[in-house]
């Protein structure tokens, strides 16, 4: 009876423990709070969810991690549920962490972007909601959208670069792209491309190829979480899809050399043709996979700093044979047309640089070394030949100067992009400017700012969802007869929540 005793005990305490394991583990697995928005101005509820499938890591074993915002007061494209899209991303491995909006009135494009400036800034750090996160491979995703993560797009040719030694013998590494889409979309959607400007590379140690700085491309600390840069997630509001790719140069920015170069002779620049047919291929590359994932063809790119120089590269309609490059390059058959460009600071044309400036005293050596002296292939302009180009919108402060000492007076990048809008302008292709939105090396961040480039982007990209906002307004220049929204921006007759009219307060149901 004794012995029975002990082992019914021993049996229950068992029982006990694995019961008590279980539930931390459900509790490790599933969490739930609330995180303060600055878009809506109130606490939000969040679900954290662990994956089901086998967890995905970045290089540092930290999850990958998705933030998937929810009940939104947007037409959803995707007609899947919000469970079914969840269960999709944690099967794929993901950590998701769900944010629960409430069909909070406010959750529009573009006030969400303040929303996303502040998730990424928290994900760059390496922990939101409490969890864990990689500041390298985090998204947020909109309700309705899944994410294909590392699409090939271009066979890197690594005697471009001979960098590292160890990688400039080898066959070369594949660049990469991540492509968020709507699944199972209501109506196919048009997608904006960008290029990086975190720089993935090949990295050597003991005499091997590590992945150590392989798909970098969504560092935040040096990429969006860096400069509150918000435009390209902030896109799914509007009805797009976006991808985000490696940018061209496969170096360590800084590095590199050609053939005969020294040390560092191709540091800070990317050089063509190799720079011009990546982009080329990305862009097939997403027009083909995302054929197969409900997206319309349509495409626009757009980039800031060195991710603007690359981006501005599939603005010409000209075609320069060296360009097209069917070696390495994917999806020959696909057209690398955009229909429109939004193009922050980057280099248009090297030959017009600040002669004391690393980018013009590198890239002359080059010119001379390698290309035979012609400048007019190192930059956006020659491929600028008709008004089939691409419309463009060009955005920068005019005090952005370069790093060196010897400033150009007009701002390194204001001249860039004077001399790019000039030709397209005299080939007929309309181009529009924002500048002057802050100050030095920056983004657009306010609503105004936003909206005036989301503006531009349906103007010529038309997507099949619009927002509650029509028109954001300077406060000075508000007509007593229209309806606002607290953020000071003119609403339409479908937009529900608190507004202002006549100078009153009251609530738009």
């Amino acid at each position: 009876m004794q012995i029975l005793i002990e082992l019914n005990r021993r049996t229950t305490m068992r029982y006990l423990l694995l019961t008590i394991g279980w539930l931390v583990a459900v509790v490790a697995m599933a969490a739930t709070g609330t995180w303060k928005s600055t878009t809506t101005g109130t606490s939000v509820s969040y679900t954290t969810s662990a994956p089901t499938g086998t967890a995905a890591t970045d290089v540092n074993g930290k999850p990958m991690t998705i933030v998937y915002l929810e009940n939104l007061p947007i037409p959803k494209i995707g007609q899947n549920s919000n469970a079914e899209d969840v269960a999709w991303l944690r099967s794929q491995g993901y950590q998701v962490i769900e944010l629960d909006y409430g069909q909070d009135s406010h959750a529009v494009s573009p006030l969400l972007n303040s929303d996303i400036i502040a998730i990424n800034n928290s994900l760059q750090s390496g922990k939101f909601c409490g969890r864990d996160c990689s500041p390298s491979r985090s998204y947020i995703l909109m309700e309705g959208y899944r994410i294909s993560r590392d699409i090939p797009y271009y066979h890197d040719d690594p005697a471009v670069y001979n960098y590292p030694d160890g990688y400039k013998n080898s066959e070369g590494d594949w660049l990469y792209l991540d492509l968020v889409y709507p699944a199972n979309p209501s109506s196919p959607v048009p997608v904006l491309v960008t290029f990086s400007y975190s720089n993935s590379y090949a990295t050597y140690s003991s005499g091997k190829l590590t992945a150590a700085n392989k798909h970098k491309r969504m560092y935040l600390p040096y990429f969006w979480g860096a400069f509150k840069d918000s435009f390209v997630e902030g896109a799914s509001a509007v009805g797009f899809a976006w991808a985000v790719c490696d940018h061209p140069k496969y170096c360590d920015w800084g590095q590199g050399k050609y053939n005969g170069g020294a040390n560092k002779s191709l540091g800070a620049i990317e050089v063509n043709p190799d720079a011009a047919r990546k982009v080329k291929s990305a862009i097939r590359t997403v027009r083909a996979v995302g054929r197969d994932l409900g997206l319309n063809g349509d495409v626009a790119v757009t980039g800031f700093s060195r991710g603007s120089t690359a981006a501005s590269l599939a603005v010409g309609d000209g075609m320069v044979e060296a360009y097209e490059d069917g070696l390495r390059g994917l999806y020959t058959d696909e057209s690398s047309n955009v229909q429109c460009a939004l193009l922050g600071p980057g280099m248009f044309d090297y030959g017009q640089a600040l002669q004391s400036s690393t980018e013009y005293t590198n890239m002359k050596a080059y010119v001379n070394a390698v290309a035979g002296g012609s400048w007019s292939m190192q930059g956006a302009l020659a491929t600028i030949r008709t008004q089939a180009s691409a419309p463009t919108l060009f955005f920068y402060n005019t005090d952005d100067y370069y790093k060196d000492n010897n400033k150009n007076p007009q701002g390194l990048y204001a001249t860039q992009a004077s001399l790019m809008k000039a030709r397209l302008d005299a080939v007929g292709t309309p181009t529009e400017t924002l500048t002057d939105y802050s100050s030095g090396h920056a983004v657009p961040q306010t609503i105004a700012q936003l909206q005036s480039m989301y503006d531009f982007l349906l103007k010529y990209v038309p997507a099949p969802v619009v927002s509650g906002i029509e028109e954001c307004v300077v406060q000075q220049q508000k007509s007593p007869a229209a309806t606002y929204n607290l953020q000071g921006c003119r609403v339409g007759r479908n937009y529900k929540g608190l507004v202002i009219q006549s100078g009153q307060k009251k609530w738009n149901r």
